[in-house]
């Protein structure tokens, strides 16, 4: 009875943690708690192949090679993008001096106008550890349906915008594990990534 009890509980308490919109994945002792987003976890992230900052062609595997935090927006993006972005990047300073490493990834939604050299500036501008990808826009709009991300072209002309989503996620080479909006401060994302680390 106690046996049947017990699983019992067990399949309750799973289906609990699945109806608030999470899982927990247990890392070294640690539980990390993961957010079910866009459909379901288990449907975020995906192949893709792209052309990173230095003119390469790549894979998923070729770029998520362990913790990665991939964020899709646009060079030319006046407000979000860099705000966004920076933050990330905050994130990936706290935690290198935790002795975390983490690959911050930038995937532009405007390829048109992010060539591969205008990637190498902005990476060059950026940080040592950023990875940014382009592509043609079938490879572009293939990736961002892998990561159930939004975008649309706004305006005419040489200064259009781009409206777009501003999730950045956490991934690594079994999938996703976490992702972040855009008002989660760079000490809260260091904390989170940290337990999928371990630390």
């Amino acid at each position: 009875m106690t046996k049947f009890f017990a699983i019992g509980f067990a399949a309750v308490a799973a289906i609990a943690l699945v109806v608030m919109g999470g899982l927990v994945f247990w890392n070294d002792g640690k539980s990390c708690a993961t957010s079910v987003v866009a459909g379901g976890q288990a449907t975020i992230g995906g192949p893709f192949s792209l052309v990173d900052h230095n003119g390469n062609a790549v894979t998923e595997k070729d770029v998520i090679t362990g913790l990665t935090l991939i964020y899709f927006g646009y060079t030319y993006c006046p407000d979000i993008c860099p705000l966004d972005t920076q933050r990330n990047l905050d994130a990936v300073d706290i935690l290198h001096e935790n002795g975390v490493e983490i690959t911050p990834v930038f995937i532009t939604i405007d390829p048109a106008r992010d060539t591969v050299s205008a990637l190498n500036d902005y990476v060059a501008a950026s940080h040592p550890r950023l990875i940014g990808l382009t592509g043609t826009q079938e490879q572009v709009k293939a990736a961002s349906k892998a990561y159930r991300t939004f975008f649309r072209k706004s305006g005419e002309g040489e200064d259009y915008l781009m409206d777009h989503s501003t999730q950045s996620y956490l991934m690594d080479k079994t999938g996703f594990l976490q992702f972040f909006r855009r008002d989660t401060s760079p000490e809260d994302m260091a904390k989170t990534i940290s337990c999928f680390a371990g630390v």
